[in-house]
């Protein structure tokens, strides 16, 4: 067995889980990373949007992770999570080749905001996509204007970087939160739906009900909160985007 050498590439963490059971297959370690470029009305963890973070080597997180291993059973490791785990490709890349070295299985939960062609990231996420077994794609919105109005950014590369993993056959969970009065609209879901039915690469769709936990972390930031008096969605309206989705037809993972 490789042993666990010093990486030289530094990330910063803002937390971990050490059981996680929804963020992958199996029992899971949870690394979520600080820094985000979105700024998401719904977000739960705002506290994760700058990097004020724990400064520590891949290294020393994945030495951190491997005292849970033995926990991981049915396909289970390690998930990098966020904040948005793309804007530390370097340090990715470190964690997940020490990963590899121990036979770890690595996901990465992302929003896939810093996706580019340009040099030198895309070549960065081509040699990070070799040593991931995993993504869990979150679609903000589907419609170009209300993305935008909903996260503060584009969603035109988030589409790409869906159709670049689907032509190079990289296995996704695709989820989408569910917001009452935004992207619980039937129309959106159908669009949602038909862009989803162009992936060849989906092994689970997640309907994620929108609620209001992480509010108080607004307050406690100072941020004003844009969905105050937003109320989560009814069952009725997680079984009917469940329905248009599709999620059932979507069964190779079952947790």
């Amino acid at each position: 067995m490789s042993t666990l050498s010093a990486s030289g590439s530094w990330g910063y963490v803002h937390s971990t889980e050490t059981f996680g059971s929804v963020d992958g297959p199996g029992i899971r370690y949870i690394i979520f990373l600080a820094g985000c470029p979105l700024r998401c009305a719904f977000c739960h963890n705002p506290d994760t949007w700058t990097h004020n973070g724990t400064r520590m080597s891949a290294s020393e997180v994945m030495k951190r992770a491997l005292r849970y291993k033995p926990y991981w059973k049915n396909g289970g490791g390690i998930t990098v999570s966020g904040g948005e785990p793309l804007m530390q490709i370097d340090f990715l890349i470190s964690l997940f080749s020490l990963a590899k070295e121990q036979g770890v299985n690595t996901v990465i939960d992302t929003a896939g905001s810093p996706f580019t062609y340009d040099e030198p990231w895309f070549t960065k996420f081509t040699n990070l996509m070799n040593m991931t077994d995993l993504l869990l794609l979150d679609i903000k919105h589907i419609d170009e204007k209300e993305h935008i109005k909903l996260t503060g950014k584009t969603g035109k590369n988030i589409r790409e970087m869906a159709q670049y993993l689907s032509e190079s056959g990289k296995p996704v969970w695709i989820r989408h939160v569910l917001v009452p009065g935004s992207t619980d609209r039937d129309d959106y879901l159908v669009r949602t739906r038909d862009f989803i039915r162009t992936l060849k690469n989906v092994d689970r769709v997640e309907i994620l009900p929108y609620h209001t936990f992480g509010v108080y972390k607004w307050k406690e930031l100072g941020i004003d909160y844009r969905l105050d008096g937003v109320e989560p969605p009814s069952a009725e309206r997680i079984r009917n985007a469940e329905s248009i989705l599709e999620t059932a037809k979507y069964t190779r993972w079952q947790i």
